[in-house]
């Protein structure tokens, strides 16, 4: 997942030659090819550049010297491995094995040095040579079109022209085209008539506006001397007819080229022109520029084009590529989980697409959603949940569960919602989404307040939030509410924070929420059809973390009290399986599926919603794709003689197998994530310090529980970095659970969420100075500036996106930081925050 920019120059064509296959005449290709620019006639000189990325075999026989020989080229194999087979078995006995951030490293290192060597008017061409076919492995044994994907060059496909070469070269351009590669041309040696695949491919791509060309048949070279071979090969790079060939293949390469840089500088201005942005005050864009214009995303981040902002302070900015990657840092609205860019979940839904397409659902069935129903009961773990109903996205997965959950309780108390006021209760900050009935459930706020249809029906309960401050764990009161919830409380680790039956405040919330309850119901004689809650983390209300003890009350509560009589019709329930007092149900699109460490959020408060949503991680981020799971109890609600009684709600691509397919692939990927070292590093790292304060078995050699407890509460932030910022001087507080890192800054007029305190620190991280640091493109909640890895960010990742946060914070505070440079720093800071900044406790 490598950190690079895609290499697009005004002044330099980079184009990478792929094969369908071994042995189909990529090197004598590029060889032509770079013949036909050296000696190219025109208004321009063309610098040549040949890089042979990975090669195998004796250095004599290597590929580069063939080209330099023909053409003269600057040359340069990057990695040479000895053995004469495929480069993951030659790469086994090599004293160096280069890993894939490596490999492709060194490639755009040489593709940046080429620019700088470009003089005037003049062009470079660098051609970029695989090794073998396109899904032939590199020396990790990654697949080579996975390899080089994060600098997705453009490419052209060398078609296989043997008996079998018709199927090879359409499969290996289908690959690429499902990793997002742009080809810009296919090319196959005419054989003579032979097998005439070339005629049959030309047909093939044009249909599929690919460009295709046919060159001529390479000499036979059987028994010639090498002095002979130089002579055939020699006329037939410099032969007329092979000439006129390339001409066409170059200009064709040119020419998307150009048309590559004339999209991308002119996306904005188009965008600008017709696009309706959501959660945007149009007004406040003052140059076009600064929408940003994403070129690609590949693995967490953004290829992003650069804007003067951007260039600013960069050395030489004029050579510098169009784009920039820039980590996602809101994990594209919460939806990221496995990459961007991801090659299995491409292909499961190329699968699902020409297996189903789409399929209507209504009365239906197709196998991906029964499997996802299955594996999101089982996940949940939850005797409650019963049933899945899909829908699109998180606020209809949220309408359809509001709708659920107030005809249960409408039907249980015999309540005319018709003629009837019937509202929910939930919690303060909270939001559930944009469809009205969603808006509905939230209280007044800069969302939904000025929304036309806007009534806000329920109740919302004020709460005691989590938070870390000067290295501690804090349970801190709403302002001027100590004497309902008592003072703030300290605790070691957040998993103290969770461990309720140790702690002291469940009987004050129970007694505050009983209280409040009586008021609404018996005084003041208003109807409630639901309890609608995020658990933990209210996110877009500014990643708010409720106090899991309060919630967790709040929901025992609600199951207990009377909210009306239960009319002596009404059939028998089983309080263990049925919903009791009003029907919970817990929103977790934001907080569900590993977000927050856990496949179900609901497992941190230790209790069982009656209804539980869940969208974006779902699908990778690939797809639409939401579910609302609800218990047989609410089920039966919708039980009837009549069609009225059915819970008559749907859209088109309800369940569409597209999105099942994937989501069943995203989840399997995840579930393998959650096994594998690196979150069991992530887990160790927040549980060391706390092993021993619990009396749990310590290694002494490491002092490290022996074993991992699964209750541990983690996250994949390191734990001393979250402990840095809490005590930082711009930091109010700070949250860090599973994916969730939330930075809260000082705002001295406590604005809240219309707080511009987080907008320079966001526009800063995007910006960078220098290619050494690391762009972060990052989304601001009022005063909160949150980042959120996917489920696959890797740890050296997320410490470059720690880093880069600390050395801006210490910028904009005075601190004036240079990569490394914390001498300073480190006396401004307490001593054990000093010493956790030389060494964050990163396990890779």
């Amino acid at each position: 997942m490598s950190r690079v920019p895609t290499p697009l120059w005004h002044k330099l064509i980079a184009v990478q030659i792929y094969g369908a296959n071994t042995g189909v005449g990529k090197t004598v290709f590029s060889t032509l090819l770079g013949a036909h620019f050296v000696k190219r006639r025109g208004p321009r000189t063309w610098d040549l550049q040949y890089i042979k990325p990975v090669s195998t075999g004796p250095a004599d026989e290597a590929d580069d010297s063939y080209v330099l020989k023909y053409t003269g080229a600057k040359v340069q194999t990057l990695f040479q491995f000895k053995a004469a087979v495929s480069p993951h078995l030659a790469a086994r006995g090599a004293a160096y094995l280069p890993n894939n951030d490596a490999i492709v490293k060194k490639v755009y290192t040489k593709l940046r040095d080429h620019v700088d060597l470009i003089l005037g008017e003049n062009m470079g061409i660098s051609i970029i040579e695989t090794a073998g076919g396109v899904l032939s492995p590199g020396p990790s044994g990654r697949l080579q079109a996975d390899l080089f994907r994060p600098l997705r060059m453009p490419v052209v496909l060398v078609g296989d022209h043997r008996l079998g070469g018709i199927a090879s070269t359409i499969s290996a351009a289908e690959s690429l085209i499902l990793r997002g590669y742009d080809i810009d041309a296919v090319i196959c040696f005419d054989d003579n008539g032979k097998y005439e695949n070339s005629e049959y491919l030309r047909k093939y791509f044009e249909e599929r506006d690919i460009a295709a060309f046919e060159l001529p048949w390479i000499p036979n070279l059987t028994d010639c001397t090498e002095s002979e071979e130089t002579e055939r090969m020699a006329a037939y790079y410099f032969k007329e007819s092979a000439e006129n060939a390339l001409f066409r293949v170059a200009e064709r390469i040119i020419e998307r080229h150009f048309e590559r840089l004339t999209n991308v500088d002119k996306m904005a201005s188009r965008t600008r022109d017709v696009i309706w942005h959501p959660f945007t005050q149009h007004k406040s864009i003052k140059k076009t520029e600064e929408i940003l214009v994403f070129d690609s995303a590949y693995g967490d981040y953004f290829q992003t084009k650069h804007t003067s902002s951007s260039r600013a302070g960069h050395r030489r900015s004029g050579n510098l590529p169009l784009f920039y990657p820039a980590f996602d840092g809101s994990a594209s609205w919460w939806t990221q989980g496995v990459g961007h860019g991801n090659p299995k979940l491409s292909l499961a839904a190329a699968y699902a697409a020409g297996r189903y397409g789409h399929v209507m659902f209504a009365g239906a069935t197709h196998e991906p959603a029964v499997t996802l129903a299955e594996r999101l009961l089982e996940g949940l773990n939850n005797p409650r949940l019963k049933k899945c109903f899909y829908t699109d996205d998180g606020s209809t997965a949220a309408e359809v569960g509001l709708k659920m959950a107030l005809r249960a309780s409408c039907k249980r108390y015999a309540w005319d919602s018709s003629s009837e006021d019937i509202g929910v209760i939930g919690l303060k900050g909270s939001y559930h989404g944009d469809t009205i009935g969603a808006m509905d459930a939230s209280e007044p706020c800069v969302y939904n307040k000025k929304v036309d249809w806007y009534r806000g029906r329920g109740y919302w309960f004020d709460f005691p939030t989590v938070k870390m401050r000067e290295g501690r764990w804090i349970v801190e009161p709403p302002a001027g509410m100590d004497n309902v919830f008592g003072a703030p409380k300290d605790f070691t680790t957040l998993d103290d924070v969770f461990n309720f039956e140790q702690r002291d405040t469940a009987p004050m919330y129970e007694e505050y929420i009983t209280s409040v309850l009586d008021n609404l119901v018996k005084e003041q004689g208003r109807k409630f059809g639901a309890l609608v809650m995020e658990p933990v983390i209210l996110g877009a209300g500014g990643m708010l973390f409720a106090d899991p003890l309060f919630q967790r009350t709040l929901v025992k509560v609600v199951r207990a009290y009377s909210f009306a009589k239960i009319p002596k019709k009404t059939m028998r329930f089983r309080p263990d399986i049925a919903w009791t007092g009003l029907p919970v149900l817990f929103d977790e699109v934001f907080t569900g599926l590993y977000r927050l460490g856990r496949f179900s959020s609901a497992s941190l408060l230790q209790t069982h919603p009656d209804i539980s949503i869940h969208a974006k991680l779902l699908t990778g981020g690939l797809l639409p794709l939401s579910v609302t799971v609800a218990s047989q109890s609410i089920f039966d609600a919708f039980f009837g003689d009549e069609k009225a009684d059915a819970l008559l709600h749907g859209h088109s691509y309800t369940a569409h197998p597209i999105g099942c397919h994937v989501a069943n692939n995203s989840l399997q990927m995840m579930d393998e994530r959650k096994a594998g070292y690196s979150w069991q590093g992530y887990v160790r790292n927040w549980k060391e310090k706390a092993a021993s304060s619990r009396g749990e078995t310590v290694d002494q050699l490491t002092m490290r529980p022996k074993a991992i407890n699964e209750s541990t509460i983690w996250s994949m932030w390191s734990k001393n970095t979250v402990i840095e910022l809490s005590h930082h001087t711009l930091v109010d507080h700070v949250i860090a659970i599973g994916s969730v890192l939330a930075v809260s800054l000082k705002d001295e007029a406590n604005s809240g969420y219309t707080s511009t305190a987080a907008i320079g620190l966001r526009d800063a991280l995007l910006n960078q100075p220098s290619f050494s640091y690391l762009n972060i493109h990052s989304r601001v909640l009022g005063n909160v500036i949150y980042f959120m890895a996917s489920m696959t960010s890797s740890s050296s990742h997320l410490a470059s996106v720690e880093d880069a946060l600390l050395q801006r914070l210490n910028a904009m505070s005075g601190v004036d930081l240079s990569v490394g440079d914390w001498g300073d720093a480190r006396k401004r800071l307490p001593q054990d925050v000093a010493v956790f900044s030389a060494h964050r406790g990163r396990e890779t």
